[in-house]
């Protein structure tokens, strides 16, 4: 499907669940080609996000693999291997384990978090590149209210 020379009425009668899948795919695609180029990767920023007590961690506390990949079940994608991705960073001194298997975020790696979440807003930059927030706040209420027509949950 193009939007070349489409008309406002033939645009209302395309698919929201293509156009939203091709979106999806797109940002995801250039977000972590951005990620790629500075060093790390999107499942490796999770990880970090997801041990430090000063982000998404109540209290810093360790974490399994497997509760890791539960933790980001609503936003992990089939090929993103976090025992993998884990591997890495505790080979770069960002996380440490125990005997048990739980994956602990190390002060280095919060220094990491810190400065890979700097990168963020530049992202968010391009994406929205030509685009005012009122047009997507509009986008998103829109898509907020055909998931709640659908039957579908807000999270």
């Amino acid at each position: 499907m193009t939007t070349q020379h489409t008309s406002d009425a033939e645009l209302a009668a395309q698919p929201a669940a293509y156009w939203t899948g091709v979106a999806y795919e797109a940002i995801i695609s250039f977000t972590r080609s951005q990620q790629a180029e500075l060093g790390f990767t999107q499942p490796q920023f999770w990880l970090l996000r997801n041990l430090s007590k000063n982000d998404i961690s109540p209290g810093g506390r360790g974490m399994t693999i497997p509760e890791l990949q539960q933790a980001m079940s609503s936003y992990i994608r089939p090929e993103d291997d976090l025992k993998a991705e884990a591997e890495v960073l505790l080979e770069r001194g960002w996380l440490t384990h125990d005997a048990g298997g739980r994956l602990w975020i190390t002060e280095s790696g919060e220094e990491a978090r810190v400065g890979l979440k700097q990168h963020a807003p530049a992202i968010r930059a391009r994406i929205h590149q030509g685009i005012d927030d009122a047009d997507y706040v509009t986008t998103l209420k829109v898509l907020q209210q055909m998931i709640r027509n659908t039957g579908g949950t807000l999270t």
